[in-house]
């Protein structure tokens, strides 16, 4: 299976580069401007993490998606550093929310989801081993009544999404020693402005988030 997953990465789901279209290193400054600019996305900027994400963010959330990187009520603001190994965040809940899911369930999902056409909206693979594909704002709140409309009410999914108040590491943050925020699917003209509902990936999603929870959860003997 890891090989499968590999395989995928490096062919069909291969990474995008940090600068498509630049032969230049991408600075935080430049990615924020972009991000503002050309999309009218909502962007926060702070000073570089020195170290690997840590367990526990001080926000207090244990799925927080930028571990020690976001603003934090009650403690001094990180907000306005600007060089080339500055954080930059999303602010999650306003343009867009973020499914957030483990990495083999999310790239099985999303070559099933492509292969049926499906309009997928940007995906971000940080180093976290973890993809976060952008929906439509608001499906945060909306999370547990849509998969228990989908029959997966009673299912324990390692499946979040984070919408209002939360925050998610964008392109190109480095997190510390376990490398920069990559896009494995880019922002476009056509989903930037309008990302998908999430009812349109989340079945999907949830099926391949189960699926890898039994194939962990399975003896070594029926593995093998």
């Amino acid at each position: 299976m890891d090989n499968l997953f590999g395989e995928l990465r490096l062919g069909h789901l291969r990474l995008a580069p940090l600068g498509a279209r630049r032969r230049t290193k991408v600075t935080a400054s430049q990615a924020a401007a972009e991000y503002t600019g050309r999309w009218g996305w909502a962007v926060a900027t702070g000073d570089p993490s020195d170290s690997a994400a840590p367990p526990q963010c001080p926000c207090g959330s244990r799925r927080c998606a930028a571990p020690g990187l976001h603003p934090v009520p009650g403690t001094a603001s990180r907000a306005g550093a600007t060089g080339a190994e500055a954080s930059v965040l999303f602010p999650t809940g306003r343009a867009f929310d973020v499914l957030d899911v483990p990495e083999p369930a999310g790239l099985q999902a999303l070559v099933r989801l492509e292969r049926m056409g499906t309009q997928v909206g940007p995906v971000l693979a940080p180093p976290t081993g973890r993809l976060q594909f952008l929906v439509a704002a608001g499906t945060a709140r909306r999370l547990p009544d849509l998969l228990y409309r989908m029959g997966w009410d009673d299912a324990a999914l390692d499946l979040t999404c984070h919408g209002e108040g939360s925050y998610v590491a964008a392109p190109p943050t480095l997190l510390g020693e376990l490398g920069p925020v990559r896009w494995l699917r880019r922002p476009t003209r056509d989903n930037a402005g309008c990302p998908p509902e999430a009812r349109l990936l989340l079945g999907t999603l949830a099926y391949a988030c189960h699926r890898s929870r039994e194939r962990t959860a399975e003896p070594a003997w029926i593995a093998s």
